[in-house]
């Protein structure tokens, strides 16, 4: 119960105060109204008064849809506890004179109080409508709301009022325009600033909420090749297209000039900053980025196949793929972009298979199972997820009865959930409890633990060798489950990159003017046994949660992924269990 009470804790304080105000005082109505129905119920004049008042309600979550909702219908799940027991009033008020039908009505009424009202004093959102303000003005909310929510403000150290200076000309310039893209643009430049993976920019759009793109300051080129740089430091074509073919580029072509500069010195300087938490993932990624920028055409240079260093220039041959193709390839992640891209993933999380006839496989896409409900009340408030450990258990066994000698988990692309999900599979694989992971509260900058949610050695596992594969697309509980596998002596993490290095609660999200760009930033604090801020990486950029074995990129590497399309990952970590596992 400790640890229950302390998670309650937790989310009361992450909750939003003035959404429980509006609630309370629903429910305040409500127990008045309770009152006088005992107190009138037998007089028809009085009656009536108490069905008329009975709209009280209904008319305080009317008043509170108009403030909050109007402009950005997206906010409505949020606030929909709190509109469904205002309309819960209603109930009883055709059965004012019927025992029975008052008595089961009002029950309900008050079951549904009860039920969502727990909910919403632990989930009340942090929404913030500034829709109907100016480009300027909701800017400037923006960074009002952040500086006094953003949970690692003091963490990050950062300087909202500076940054804020730095890029309203930007949104100024956007305001007179008139212009969304550039808007787009300075939010998303914005908060690239923070270096946090919850920090998301998302588009408005009439049917869903999608990740927005620079639109105008970067847009990606199409010139017929991506780059790659390897562990050597050499910088190569992939992903190549006839049109460089003709001019001398081909897959694996070391390139050492880009757009008139030497190509260290192009991605030292050229390359725009995505927002990437770890600054090592971010140089990884470097060179693909940069083979997307330029104008209508860029000089290359390059060394030929007599050795011989050679200088082409290339065009702009339109819509941008390859650099997307390279991408896709780097992350194993197929249909990365694409519209059901999510789906295509969330079909195949928590699959599990047998890659031989000695290696077992775990795909973990995402930490969430189909029971939402025991999910959040019971596995999160708890900090044991006991339907997910068994749920876990079932599927090694089974791969332990077709032979499995040794296991991979696929956490590459996680997308993140419930730690407590995480923390079940890892109980399989730990002989002793580990307080690893807490929630906690931050006050006046700095941070309290209220509960601690740890691993619960259950051992099954832990004499089975293990690889968890990892990369820069893992992140929030996915790189909260590559931090906890590596504190297991039979696993060992590995990746071609280190996770993205973001852990924190997501919740706070700002619908900025127009309703044409919303975004989201973590409100919910999450710490690790030390007491602080768990994984996420400071103002340094430096990885909190580095795999424990770095993947080699080097030449046949990089031909494997880029142009064979092989998941060369999947490859050396089966290697790497059958020879050098733990």
């Amino acid at each position: 119960m400790k640890i229950f009470f302390g998670t309650l804790l937790h989310r009361i304080y992450t909750a939003n105060i003035e959404h429980l105000i509006w609630f309370g005082a629903i429910v305040i109505m409500m127990i008045i109204l309770g009152i006088l129905h005992h107190r009138w119920k037998g007089n028809d004049r009085k009656i009536r008064l108490w069905r008329m008042l009975c709209m009280l309600p209904p008319v305080i979550a009317g008043v509170h849809a108009f403030l909050y909702l109007r402009g950005v219908p997206d906010f409505l799940f949020g606030y929909l506890p709190l509109y469904v027991v205002a309309l819960s009033v209603l109930l009883p008020v055709p059965f004012a004179k019927r025992k029975i039908g008052y008595k089961v009505t009002a029950a309900i009424a008050i079951f549904l109080t009860c039920g969502l009202g727990f909910y919403f004093l632990g989930m009340s959102p942090f929404h913030f409508n500034h829709s109907r303000e100016t480009f300027t003005a909701s800017f400037h909310s923006l960074v009002q709301d952040m500086d006094r929510y953003y949970i690692l403000k003091e963490w990050k150290e950062v300087d909202f009022a500076a940054l804020e200076e730095e890029y309203m000309p930007l949104v100024r310039e956007a305001e007179q325009e008139q212009n969304i893209e550039k808007f787009t643009d300075a939010i998303m430049m914005f908060c690239s600033r923070l270096h946090d993976g919850h920090v998301p920019v998302m588009e408005g759009d009439p049917d869903r909420i999608r990740c927005a793109s620079f639109t105008s300051s970067y847009k990606p080129r199409e010139y017929g090749l991506a780059m790659i740089q390897l562990d050597n430091g050499d910088v190569i074509a992939v992903c190549t297209a006839d049109d460089v073919h003709k001019a001398g580029i081909e897959d694996g072509t070391v390139i050492t000039g880009w757009n008139g500069k030497d190509i260290l010195q192009a991605l030292e300087e050229d390359v725009p900053d995505l927002g990437m938490s770890v600054k090592a993932n971010a140089d990884r990624v470097a060179a693909m980025v940069l083979s997307g920028i330029g104008g209508e055409t860029v000089d290359v240079s390059f060394i030929d196949k007599r050795g011989a260093k050679q200088t082409v220039t290339l065009a702009d041959l339109g819509e941008p793929h390859t650099q997307l193709e390279a991408f896709r390839s780097y992350r194993h992640f197929e249909k990365l972009g694409d519209e059901d891209a999510y789906q295509s993933l969330v079909a195949d999380n928590f699959s599990a298979k047998m890659l031989d006839d000695k290696c077992g496989y775990l795909r973990v896409f995402e930490e969430a199972t189909d029971d939402g409900f025991y999910d959040i009340f019971v596995g999160y408030m708890t900090g044991n997820h006991a339907k997910a450990r068994e749920m876990f258990r079932e599927k090694l066994r089974g791969l332990k009865e077709q032979g499995m000698e040794y296991l991979v988990i696929d956490l590459r692309n996680n997308d993140g959930g419930y730690d407590e999900i995480a923390n079940a599979l890892c109980d399989l694989f730990a002989t002793e409890d580990l307080d690893h992971y807490a929630v906690g509260l931050r006050r006046n900058g700095s941070y309290k633990s209220t509960a601690m949610h740890g691993i619960h050695g259950d051992g099954e596992f832990a004499g089975l060798k293990v690889v968890a594969l990892t990369n820069f697309g893992c992140m929030s509980a996915g790189d909260g489950a590559s931090l906890y596998f590596s504190n297991l002596p039979n696993v060992t993490v590995a990746g071609l990159t280190d996770p993205y290095g973001c852990n924190q609660e997501t919740g706070g999200v700002c619908a900025l003017s127009g309703g044409c760009v919303y975004v989201g930033f973590p409100v919910g604090l999450v710490l690790d046994g030390n007491g602080d801020p768990n994984i996420d990486t400071r103002a340094d950029r430096i990885s909190r949660n580095p795999v424990e074995e770095r993947i080699p990129l080097d030449y046949d590497a990089a031909m494997k992924i880029f142009c064979d399309k092989e998941d060369y990952e999947l490859e050396w970590a089966m290697q790497y269990l059958g020879h050098n596992g733990k």
